[in-house]
């Protein structure tokens, strides 16, 4: 016989009730019968409660499969649902099984102040400020190993596209199709919101790195990653439907691309070693020359203090090498990279630039995250938000710059750059710049000198998510 709580506890009200009904006209042998009968239905319930534990236990035995007995065929429940995951990381993350999807933006004020000599007749000394990039996008993954990113950022008054690609991850190994950056300095591929500076070295604009449409691999192991691509022009001039050679059906550039990077681990010291080669034939572009040339430390200023003269150039080569290391508070990085315009029955002058930094953090415990071939995010250990005054860093770095060769005059710059960088929280910072630069045979003259020296002060906010 099989018995429930709910039946038995039904029984003892439905006997119970006439008896509470008329509790109020009993005399006090009646109720002194009534709780004798309470008590005894109270009995009976322990006691039918104890044969159902009894029959339960009895059950459980029977079907439990013994180290002899036959397995017994168990119906398998259908799995779970995937369940949709957010998560924080400057933005809301979601996650739906192997799919997800990425808010992005970036937001970057600049204001800066350009001191030149008096006899420099530019228009773009003194103070200048701009909305340095406003960037919106997304990134996520589709499941299968195949991931997307899409970025297209407001500069320089046009809107352009930035990373614009499809990535497919199997191991230890990443296929990237789309706009994407080509792997040529490390001060280019780390991000521009995670720099130890405002600006990037100077060569890294004048030999116009960019990003490029192509097809990219990259091997990354625990201590070495290797990187190579074929890539055709940017995504921008590839979309111009103008005639001439600078229309998109001009465009017809075909460049490869390598990088090696060796990321060895000696302590607690991260060290970083690396190696590029960069090959591009302009193809049908040989018809518009090409110039080399360079803003002073500040983008708000379109004025190019260094710049050749237009060379008929046919194509590219150069190559350039990288060396960096973290540890702790303290971090250094230092490049090298030649430039050779290719030039058809004519020398072929060769460019170099180079940078030196070493950084420090005056917070204590922060550190500049050194890993995949770049300089990552510092997730300050002491944020405002918990009562910290976040990650402070202080860096110095020497830039330097020569567009001289031969007969070839575009001017050489040294420049000596002191930067402070606070981060209160993660994703957001504030970045405070002074940079003076020599230059020799710049392209703006101070009247009829070609040499002198310029002054630079600059302020950053920057929120990147």
């Amino acid at each position: 016989m099989t018995y429930r709580p709910w039946t038995v506890a039904s029984a003892l009200v439905i006997v119970a009730m006439p008896s509470i009904a008329s509790a109020q006209a009993l005399t006090a042998q009646e109720a002194a019968d009534l709780r004798a009968q309470l008590s005894a239905l109270k009995a009976q319930v322990e006691r039918l409660e104890a044969r159902l534990d009894s029959t339960q236990q009895q059950v459980a035995t029977q079907l439990a499969p013994s180290a002899t007995s036959a397995p017994v065929n168990v119906v398998a429940a259908a799995p779970a649902k995937p369940t949709t995951t957010i998560k924080w990381k400057g933005s809301p993350q979601f996650s739906l099984g192997s799919a997800s999807f990425k808010v992005k933006g970036r937001i970057q004020y600049d204001a800066s102040y350009l001191s030149v000599p008096k006899d420099v007749a530019d228009l773009s000394k003194g103070y200048s400020n701009e909305l340095r990039r406003l960037r919106l996008g997304g990134e996520g993954t589709l499941g299968g190993g195949f991931g997307y990113k899409l970025e297209t950022e407001l500069s320089d008054n046009s809107i352009d596209l930035v990373d614009t690609f499809i990535t497919y991850e199997r191991g230890k190994w990443l296929i990237t199709l789309g706009n994407q950056n080509e792997f040529q300095s490390l001060d280019e591929l780390t991000g521009d919101t995670t720099g130890s500076v405002m600006e990037r070295a100077a060569f890294t604009d004048a030999f116009a790195f960019e990003r490029r449409l192509g097809l990219s691999a990259q091997y990354r192991g625990k201590a070495v990653l290797v990187q190579g691509g074929i890539f055709s022009d940017s995504a921008d001039s590839l979309t111009n439907s103008s005639d001439g050679v600078t229309g998109g059906d001009e465009n017809n550039s075909i460049g490869l691309d390598g990088r090696i990077v060796v990321m060895p681990k000696v302590g607690d010291m991260q060290l970083h070693f690396g190696g590029s080669y960069h090959w591009r034939d302009f193809n049908r572009l040989a018809a518009a020359p090409v110039r080399y040339r360079q803003r002073p430390y500040i983008h708000s200023s379109n004025s190019r203090f260094l710049s050749t003269p237009a060379i008929n150039a046919t194509g590219e080569r150069h190559y350039g090498f990288e060396v960096a290391g973290s540890q702790g508070r303290f971090s250094f990085a230092g490049e090298g990279h030649w430039l050779r315009s290719v030039r058809s029955g004519l020398s072929d002058p060769q460019f170099f630039g180079a940078y030196a930094e070493v950084g420090y953090f005056l917070t204590k415990g922060d550190s500049r995250p050194l890993a995949d071939g770049i300089f990552g995010r510092t997730d300050p250990k002491n944020p405002v938000t918990a009562g910290g005054l976040g990650a402070v860093q202080l860096t110095l770095r020497y830039d330097y710059l020569d567009l001289n060769d031969g007969a070839i005059v575009g001017g050489t710059q040294n420049a000596y750059i002191a930067a402070l960088v606070w981060a209160p929280i993660n994703y957001l910072r504030f970045n405070m710049n002074y940079a003076h630069l020599d230059y020799a045979d710049a392209a703006i003259l101070a009247d009829t000198r070609a040499d002198y020296g310029i002054d630079t002060v600059s302020l950053r906010a920057e929120l990147d998510f």
